[in-house]
């Protein structure tokens, strides 16, 4: 979900300086990286429990196994609750779920290196503890009680204020897992072109990438459970942000969002303080009530930039939020489709004419239809899947025009293909899990995690 806090850097005396923050991820398209991000569940492999942070076979144990491979200790006081190699980081959500923050690498054959070399290593420290991974959008069997909680101190914090803003935040806490990957911008215009691409086919890619139909071992009536929940876990802090299709978009205008959202905590001296709800404006000018005549630093701004939740959210670059986890060849999809849309010029000119025209109220509309009705949801006409195709060949296209070949001279698109079959079947992961559970598995959820772990 996050790096460790950190509350350096300089003091925060003006609103220009938010600003500038954010502007200051500005770079030119040769320097542009792909930096992908994929949460997994751990689960045993003797009884399928999630295991809690201590103990044999805890998550711990497993962080703790895959230091032999030069990954180095990330400390929240005295518990261990990461590992870094300088560049990439590996990271607990709330329950357990082992995270690989990817390091920033030039093209798609690297990020798939990266997700490979990393499954390969878990794999290894699994099989020593009895454990295993499986990539889905939302926990197939457990309820929210048979979740461990990790002993991350923000997490503490986020647990008391969520249920104050919505029914399913601990659920989203808890029990879902995404891939998503970071994109870098040129210059503001460039961003704001890419965010409202990014926000309108958002759902598609929700659809593309729905993997989330069973909720405590029965079906739960949707094919992207995980991107249900967002819609009930806090309205100050997630959603579709209508706001970035208006006139004046611009770092300014996300600032301002940003500013008026509430905050979660402050990091000082190696303590977390609980400032939940409490006003980020309020804290500019000193006031804060949780920290009196303190003034907040840029650390400070980059660690309430990640306590928003949008499909789309903007730090110094722009991420992809809107997929469920899923099987090793969809990780590297979910960063193929949107290199292809945001990396070639063509492309995203040809991305944003095919969202022409859309409004936000129809987008708004999109995001909470498709959670159920996958690529069946009728959409101006058509239906979602003829979309995705149109947004697939898009994506095809910006990718032959990179040209960033592998070992074999193969180019990035391959990494499409996944994609591509899943929209000319025209049905979702999530409904082909269906199937299996209505035949070959008996209505039984435990075949899943035989079949479908890494």
């Amino acid at each position: 979900m996050s790096a460790p806090s950190q509350s350096g850097g300089a003091p925060v005396t003006d609103k220009r300086q938010l600003i500038e923050y954010l502007a200051s991820g500005s770079k030119p398209p040769t320097q542009w990286r792909i930096g992908t991000e994929h949460e997994k569940f751990v689960f045993r492999r003797r009884d399928l429990s999630r295991p809690p942070y201590e103990g044999a076979d805890g998550i711990r144990a497993l962080l703790e196994g895959l230091q032999r491979f030069g990954w180095q200790k990330v400390m929240d006081g005295d518990n261990l609750i990461g590992l870094s190699d300088g560049q990439g980081a590996i990271s607990l959500e709330p329950g357990g779920q082992f995270e690989l923050s990817g390091a920033p690498l030039a093209t798609l054959h690297e990020t798939c290196g990266e997700l490979h070399r990393h499954l390969r290593q878990v794999r290894e420290i699994c099989a020593e503890l009895d454990l295993g991974m499986l990539g889905l959008g939302f926990d197939p069997k457990w309820r929210r009680q048979d979740v461990p909680w990790m002993p991350k101190r923000r997490y503490a914090i986020m647990r008391r204020y969520m249920p104050k803003k919505g029914g399913l935040g601990l659920d989203m806490m808890l029990r879902t897992c995404t891939v998503q990957v970071n994109l870098d911008f040129a210059d503001e215009a460039n961003m704001v072109t890419k965010f409202r691409v990014g926000l309108a086919l958002q759902p598609l890619a929700v659809a593309l990438f729905a993997n989330s139909p069973f909720t405590e071992g029965r079906p739960n009536g949707f094919v992207s459970y995980r991107s249900h929940v967002w819609t009930d876990t806090d309205p100050d802090r997630c959603g579709m942000l209508p706001f970035v299709f208006e006139p004046g978009m611009g770092f300014e205008r996300y600032v301002d969002y940003m500013l008026d959202m509430p905050m979660y905590f402050v990091y000082r001296d190696g303590q977390y303080i609980d400032v939940a709800g409490q006003s980020f404006h309020d804290f500019l000018e000193g006031k804060l009530p949780g920290l009196p005549g303190a003034l907040p630093t840029l650390g400070d701004w980059s660690d309430h930039l990640t306590t928003a939740f949008p499909e789309v959210r903007l730090k110094r670059y722009l991420e992809m939020r809107g997929a469920d986890g899923g099987p090793w060849r969809r990780l590297c999809a979910l960063p193929a489709l949107w290199t292809g849309l945001l990396y070639d010029r063509v492309a995203l000119d040809a991305a944003a004419a095919l969202i022409k025209g859309w409004t936000p109220a129809e987008i708004e509309t999109l995001h909470r239809s498709v959670p159920r009705q996958g690529l069946a949801t009728p959409f101006r006409g058509r239906p979602l899947r003829d979309w995705a195709m149109d947004m697939l060949t898009v994506a095809r296209d910006g990718l032959r025009r990179r040209a960033e070949l592998d070992t074999t001279r193969d180019d990035e698109r391959i990494y499409l293909e996944p994609l591509f079959e899943i929209a000319e079947r025209g049905r979702t992961p999530a409904e082909l899990l269906l199937d299996e559970f209505e035949t070959r598995w008996s209505g039984r959820i435990e075949p899943l995690y035989a079949e479908h772990a890494y």
